[in-house]
């Protein structure tokens, strides 16, 4: 098995940090945050020329046909840069619900699409902009016939809404769920590095006592701690791209939220009054890793499903 990325792949990703770079993206979450949502689907137009929503759309049904360690390369990328939108759900999730003739739309990023999942996705992300609105129940999926909302989110550009189930439309593959897991689980090791960087960086340039923050020791800890935790979480990201194991994809949900979620809190003490401010980027990114945190299933419920594979023997 190979667990690190190929050189295709970090090309890839190097093409999707090179166009998000200059998108200003922390503008663009506070538009769709407001409800105006132009400046994100542009980005969104820039990543379906780039092949994102093609992804996992088979070739015969004009996609890429990519593996889902593919699919983690970009959503790492995508949450370094805390890009808004329905992303997990329209390229990761849709494409293995939706029914065949969404599939081309969906391939070159016309479509976006949203699913809920109740119990452990219970709000339909982004539906007033989703052509394609889905409902998982009792292991079958169906299209939803009407949202209400938005539902409050502590990450503002994450509009959540109330769905009802409509039209059936087949059974829901179980790699779906797993498969979101993964973006989400991807999309939090990158904005956790993202983090990481903005704290090094301020640590470097703030001064006390006439010297920078980031000479101080204990500073250095926080730092490094941050670091060995992030560094642990993402093989076990691209671990579970491999394998494809339920246990082995709760763990690395588990793992980087608690990095990404130590990221967040670090950076956040290490930036002071400053980082509380709406006006700093840093709290966009904040709180979207706060929301993908419990997003898509807690650290307690993964756990209990890493627990539950387990090959346990007496002895």
């Amino acid at each position: 098995m190979r667990f690190a990325p190929t050189a295709e792949q970090k090309q890839f990703a190097e093409s999707l940090h090179d166009v998000l770079a200059g998108a200003d993206t922390p503008a663009a979450v506070r538009e769709w945050g407001e409800g105006r949502h132009e400046p994100g689907l542009k980005i969104w137009r820039d990543l379906a020329d780039l092949g994102v929503p093609a992804l996992l759309v088979p070739e015969r049904d004009g996609g890429l046909g990519a593996s889902a360690a593919d699919l983690v390369v970009a959503f790492e990328v995508l949450g370094y840069h805390a890009v808004p939108g329905p992303l997990v759900e329209s390229v990761a999730v849709a494409p293995r619900l939706a029914p065949r003739e969404s599939l081309p739309a969906l391939a070159s990023g016309e479509l976006l699409a949203t699913v809920a999942s109740p119990p452990l996705v219970p709000y339909a992300l982004d539906a007033d902009v989703a052509g394609l609105v889905l409902r998982v129940r009792d292991g079958g999926v169906e299209r939803a016939r009407s949202v209400a909302g938005p539902v409050r989110s502590v990450d503002a550009a994450r509009r959540l809404f109330r769905v009802r189930a409509g039209e059936a439309l087949g059974d829901a593959p179980g790699e779906a769920f797993e498969l979101g897991l993964l973006a989400v689980s991807a999309q939090l090791a990158g904005a956790g590095r993202w983090l990481l960087e903005q704290a090094s960086a301020y640590a470097r340039q703030r001064e006390q006592y006439g010297r920078a923050i980031g000479s101080f020791q204990a500073v250095k800890h926080l730092l490094a701690d941050v670091a060995t935790r992030l560094e642990l979480a993402r093989p076990l990201v691209h671990g579970a791209a491999v394998t494809m194991t339920a246990c082995d994809v709760s763990a690395a949900k588990v793992a980087a939220g608690e990095a990404a979620y130590l990221a967040a809190r670090t950076a956040l003490q290490v930036h002071g009054a400053i980082g509380y401010t709406a006006e700093h980027d840093l709290g966009l990114w904040l709180t979207r890793v706060r929301a993908l945190t419990g997003a898509w299933g807690g650290a307690a419920w993964h756990r209990a499903r890493v627990l539950a594979g387990l090959d346990v023997r007496d002895g």
